[in-house]
């Protein structure tokens, strides 16, 4: 992943940021998975992936997901299962908001949607010139990708493949300036990212191929208008979304 220099990250460390920011390594790994339950990203029953595709997919140690699992068993949020089938899976019935670290995300709101709108921003213009000058080459690459996407048998390892997607999309600007900007911001909003059911990782990768025919059209306004819609979706389907959605659905409900 490229670096960054100080200019680039400045605007990305403000204090509402430290919340997550103070987190253990351990604790963060608790809180997405537990929260991810919450949600019902993660429902009874499904497996997990392994250790090593958890810690890519979170940037953290493998022995800090096999502790971060084992305490997660321990809270009822999951459970070990011996045998044919077994494995680390989501507790037939999960104990809710058992961690009390998620609140750090639940009340990262704010800082998640500013995090969204900046990427966004980046994210067009990033669009618009790869379909200017992504050369073959990069077009290939970026297909390879949607296509092993396509394949991920699990929301660890198509974290991976999107996130080399779109570090990749940067490139096919053929500006280096613009890689660690870029990849400073994708860095600090992939701290919020929980796993997700894989219909809606598929559903994202539908809208990568849309960018990807719109950069082989060279229709830099078809691919400005799959980038925004690409990125905007974060806002309802990222956690903060449906916090927002789950919230007034209560409202709702008490005022019946």
């Amino acid at each position: 992943m490229p670096g960054s220099d100080n200019a680039s990250t400045t605007g990305l460390t403000a204090p509402e940021l430290s919340g997550v920011r103070r987190l253990s390594a351990l604790e963060a790994v608790r809180a997405r998975i537990a929260l991810a339950v919450d949600l019902g990203l993660l429902t009874p029953g499904d497996r997990l992936p392994g250790t090593p595709q958890i810690a890519q997919a979170l940037d953290v140690g493998e022995i800090t997901v096999r502790r971060a699992l084992v305490s997660l068993c321990g809270d009822g949020v999951l459970e070990r299962r011996r045998g044919r089938g077994g494995g680390t899976l989501v507790a037939a019935h999960p104990t809710p908001k058992a961690v009390l670290t998620t609140d750090a995300y639940r009340t990262a709101g704010d800082a998640v949607r500013r995090l969204i709108d900046h990427r966004l921003a980046l994210e067009c213009g990033i669009a618009h010139l790869a379909a200017v000058r992504a050369c073959d080459e990069d077009l290939s690459e970026l297909e390879e990708l949607v296509e092993e996407m396509d394949r991920a048998p699990s929301w660890a390892e198509f974290h991976s493949c999107d996130e080399r997607f779109h570090l990749r999309l940067a490139e096919g600007t053929g500006i280096s300036s613009i890689s660690a900007p870029y990849g400073a911001v994708l860095r600090e909003l992939y701290r919020y990212y929980l796993p997700y059911p894989m219909d809606a990782l598929r559903a994202s990768n539908r809208e990568h191929r849309d960018l990807l025919d719109a950069l082989r059209r060279r229709d830099t306004a078809a691919a400005g208008e799959a980038a925004r819609h690409h990125v905007e979706a974060l806002h309802q389907t990222m956690f903060v979304g449906l916090l927002s959605a789950s919230r007034e659905a209560g409202t709702a409900t008490a005022g019946d």
